[in-house]
């Protein structure tokens, strides 16, 4: 499923009623059965500048803000409500500042164009991160790497981002749509039974340690070695060729 922030004219900045749609399009990938991956891209030659304050500050102000997280049950960010289950895979180019670091850090894979501009500006209106930055940015990418970014406001690029883990591939400038395309094709053609599952387990871990994410690999492996996907895998093995996955 190809998830696009459309808003060109206005460097993509994120109001509300782009927030809505933007969770409801995650609510469609989460309980789509043939949906199998996202890809988070952005039109025009900017990622996003990040929200549009003079709309989305006040919702925050008397929402909280879950009001990033839109009316649905999945929140994009995975802080508000229940985080989507199946992979996402993410392009960003131009700017892609604050709220851009966020759905960077919740994604799974991050493909950067050459030109992204980063930067997580928000001590320097007077605010703080509220998209999850200050929860995983330390976790994900070491404690001085985020402070770095946190606590400075500074811009920094793509070559950095690949530094610290940010992004996982820098691709030239206008390719990294396709190039995030082409990894979900990749992630779409496995058994989408095992892929979410490997997911998951691997959540659990970050979250909850090592002992909780054994007892979820062993509540969770009998089914996937039982599915008819398991059993196709084999056959495909047996045949030399792709396997041909449902699912189930």
């Amino acid at each position: 499923m190809l998830i696009g922030l459309n808003r060109p004219d206005k460097l993509n900045a994120m109001n509300l009623e782009a927030i809505s749609a933007f969770a409801a399009a995650y609510e469609t990938l989460e309980h789509d059965s043939e949906l199998r991956v996202g890809v988070v891209f952005a039109h025009g030659d900017h990622f996003s500048a990040g929200l549009d304050l003079a709309e989305v500050g006040p919702a925050v102000a008397q929402q909280g803000p879950g009001a990033l997280a839109g009316d649905g049950t999945i929140d994009p960010y995975g802080l508000w409500s229940a985080r989507v289950t199946k992979p996402i895979v993410m392009a960003v180019h131009g700017i892609a500042f604050t709220l851009s670091i966020e759905l960077a850090l919740a994604a799974d894979i991050v493909v950067a164009a050459e030109n992204v501009r980063f930067r997580q500006l928000e001590i320097g209106r007077g605010i703080m991160p509220f998209g999850g930055a200050t929860l995983r940015a330390t976790e994900q990418l070491g404690w001085g790497n985020a402070m770095r970014f946190l606590l400075t406001g500074e811009e920094f690029g793509a070559q950095e981002a690949l530094r610290i883990g940010l992004v996982q591939e820098v691709v030239p400038n206008g390719t990294d749509t396709e190039r995030a395309i082409e990894i979900a094709e990749l992630i779409a053609k496995q058994a989408p039974l095992g892929v979410q599952a490997t997911l998951a387990n691997a959540r659990v871990a970050r979250a909850d340690g090592e002992a909780a994410a054994i007892e979820h690999l062993r509540q969770t492996l009998p089914g996937i070695l039982t599915s008819k996907d398991a059993a196709e895998g084999i056959q495909s093995f047996i045949e030399r060729r792709e396997g041909n996955f449902t699912g189930e």
